[in-house]
């Protein structure tokens, strides 16, 4: 069997999804959350501009530096566009969710946090997972990849035997995660973790 002959390549898409990213990045800065609610789905990225510790030394020299990208997508959507709400306001409920857990901390202020968005609607909305693992591995967010449990919810009643994620670990408040039982990472190996991110962010 020749695998060749099964893989599909193109340079064309390649420079869509770039061209997505692009456009992207040079979005206007919004508050976090918008100070309009908004119908849609897509990417979105949290900036920080704070004074936070441990993130103060990483954002403050790189304001361009995404702390974290997500995405979010109509109800409906998977299962096909005839029962998408395309009026639901997806991404702004997001970010207004972000907001609220960052406003649940004793650590962090959510007016510390700007957000960019891209909204994807019509066939573009096929490119939201897409162009979010774009901006994923262009930008490695800490948030996505060195401190896990930011974009985490609640798990439900009888749920909660699990442990504390890392972020929670950091940034203690959210009253879900509060009542987490199992046992959870040493706070300093989180911090160790900020430390590496730093280092390869500042080279």
């Amino acid at each position: 069997m020749n695998l060749e002959k099964h893989q599909f390549k193109s340079g064309s898409f390649i420079a869509l999804i770039n061209e997505a990213v692009d456009f992207m990045i040079n979005t206007p800065m919004e508050p976090l959350p918008p100070d309009n609610r908004f119908p849609g789905g897509g990417v979105y990225a949290l900036y920080y501009t704070g004074k936070f510790p441990q993130y103060e030394k990483i954002y403050q020299s790189n304001k361009d530096l995404p702390i974290y990208i997500g995405k979010a997508v109509l109800s409906g959507w998977r299962q096909g566009r005839g029962s998408t709400k395309i009026n639901q306001p997806a991404l702004y409920n997001r970010l207004k969710e972000h907001a609220r857990s960052i406003a649940a901390t004793s650590n962090l202020e959510v007016t510390d946090f700007k957000c960019k968005f891209l909204l994807l609607t019509d066939q573009e909305a096929d490119l939201i997972s897409t162009v979010e693992a774009a901006m994923t591995r262009r930008y490695n967010p800490l948030w996505n990849s060195y401190i896990d449990g930011f974009g985490n919810h609640d798990p439900g009643k009888g749920r909660y035997e699990q442990a504390k994620s890392e972020w929670d670990i950091l940034h203690s408040g959210r009253v879900w995660a509060d009542r987490l039982k199992g046992i959870s990472a040493d706070i300093n190996k989180v911090e160790e973790k900020i430390g590496a991110y730093y280092v390869i962010k500042s080279t």
